[in-house]
């Protein structure tokens, strides 16, 4: 393994002297020698524009060091301008998924990797501005992306800590063979779209042992419009992680052109989040295959200028809009998961889409009153006919679904409001089974 290192191009690792050229110097020398480990040196700051991460390299960020972002929006790359030869044209927004600023940036770069246990600081603070106490928000859009990486294979994401994301933090598109292990995600509860790791369109994903915080989800499946060249988001396995949200902690959606398939969530920790595992299909992909099993979840709310009403699971599908018919959901199932929140289960179809055959095992839902605001809501955000909706919470919440079994399964009540009511409250669910279901109404 040949090993590079920016100093030898000009760096100063100062965090003052902004070292892009040195950096990106170095990745391109690694490249040019058919790959290679450029090394970013303990105890230095690296204080850089965007850089572009190439095929073969890894970039080595040692235990101590720092790469920082600049807070100068003309120093950050847009990637349309590499994929078409088009510079100053600025793409994306902030939903299609097609990022038109990011931080590192990668196309085409098969065998790439960021490891180490070294710092990246995304500056993220330099791009919002405070809505009220609660919320911090973009004073432009669409802010930064973080990592960027788009059409590679093989790649790996390795030990990091990223800090201070303005925008989503690791999106790769249109990827296969993705690791991502043991990394570290610590964003400010309060930044909008700050999302943790978001798989586009990719295939073979493995994302393990990490712990993420940060405002809206931590871990989110897309199949984005921006990047609906790419196939189907499927074979993604979320293990061994430790989640903290302002939204969702595990979600598939809503951006959703495209299908998602064959997703296991296993062996993970939701804590003080607003909402738990979560599927909400608005587009016109489908969802089918997904298993999560042996989590602990815990909800509350945040403020409600999040998505959720602290459920701690959600499957709906809704149409986005009068142009857009959402996807079909089937074959989900949940065994042995333990939630403890402010609110119960909610599964919402519609009555020309019904959600089909999902399965509760060893399921254990606690209702208990723990913020200072409102019971008897559930969030159906973002969709045509519905909004934030007055109804009583219930354990399970159950609307246009089909061939749904609840085994094994209980309702608890804790710190009683009065808008908590039933174990199980469901309509137009034919197929509906109850075995071995203990639950009680809150009164």
């Amino acid at each position: 393994m040949l090993y590079f290192y920016p100093e030898d191009f000009g760096a100063a690792g100062d965090g003052i002297t902004n070292d892009r050229s040195a950096l990106q110097a170095a990745i391109d020398k690694a490249e040019e020698n058919g790959g290679g480990t450029v090394v970013l040196t303990s105890g230095k700051t690296y204080y850089s524009d965007s850089i572009r991460l190439k095929k073969g390299v890894e970039l080595h960020i040692q235990k101590g060091s720092v790469l920082k972002a600049t807070s100068d929006i003309d120093g950050y790359f847009r990637p349309c301008s590499f994929i078409n030869d088009k510079t100053n044209t600025l793409i994306g927004n902030p939903v299609t998924g097609k990022p038109s600023f990011c931080f590192i940036y990668g196309f085409e770069a098969d065998g790439c990797s960021i490891t180490g246990e070294g710092l990246i600081d995304a500056n993220g603070h330099s791009f919002v501005e405070r809505k009220d106490k609660y919320y911090v928000t973009g004073n432009f859009y669409p802010r930064p992306t973080v990592i960027y990486i788009e059409k590679s294979n093989h790649i790996s994401f390795k030990g990091i800590t990223i800090t201070d994301a303005p925008f989503w933090t690791l999106h790769p598109a249109g990827c296969n063979d993705v690791l991502i292990s043991e990394i570290r995600i610590l964003n400010d509860l309060d930044v909008a779209n700050s999302d943790g790791i978001d798989p586009d369109h990719c295939s073979n994903v493995r994302i393990l042992g990490c712990h993420i915080e940060c405002a809206d989800d931590c871990i989110c499946l897309k199949t984005s419009k921006g990047n609906a060249e790419y196939g189907p988001c499927e074979n993604i396995i979320i293990a061994d992680c430790t989640l903290v949200s302002t939204s969702a902690a595990i979600k598939i959606g809503t951006e959703g052109v495209g299908d998602f398939r064959n997703v296991i969530v296993d062996n993970c920790v939701i804590s003080r989040s607003n909402r738990g595992l979560s599927i909400q299909i608005r587009d016109g992909g489908n969802v089918e295959n997904v298993s999560y099993s042996n989590c602990i979840i815990e909800t509350r709310r945040f403020c409600p200028d999040w998505w959720g009403t602290a459920e701690p699971i959600v499957i709906t599908t809704f149409n986005r809009d009068e142009n857009t018919k959402s996807g079909h959901i089937k074959n989900i199932r949940f065994f042995n998961i333990t939630c403890k929140g402010e609110n119960g289960v909610l599964i919402h179809g519609n009555r020309d889409n019904y959600i089909e055959d999902v399965t509760f095992e060893r399921v254990s839902v606690t209702l208990t009153k723990t913020s200072k605001w409102d019971c008897g809501l559930y969030d159906l955000r973002p969709c045509l006919e519905y909004g934030v909706e007055k109804s009583k919470n219930s354990g399970f919440f159950l609307r246009y679904a089909e061939n749904v079994t609840i085994e094994k399964s209980s309702v608890r009540w804790g710190n009683v409001c009065d808008d908590y009511a039933f174990a199980l409250d469901s309509e137009n669910c034919p197929g509906l089974q109850l075995i071995r279901f203990d639950g009680k109404d809150a009164r």
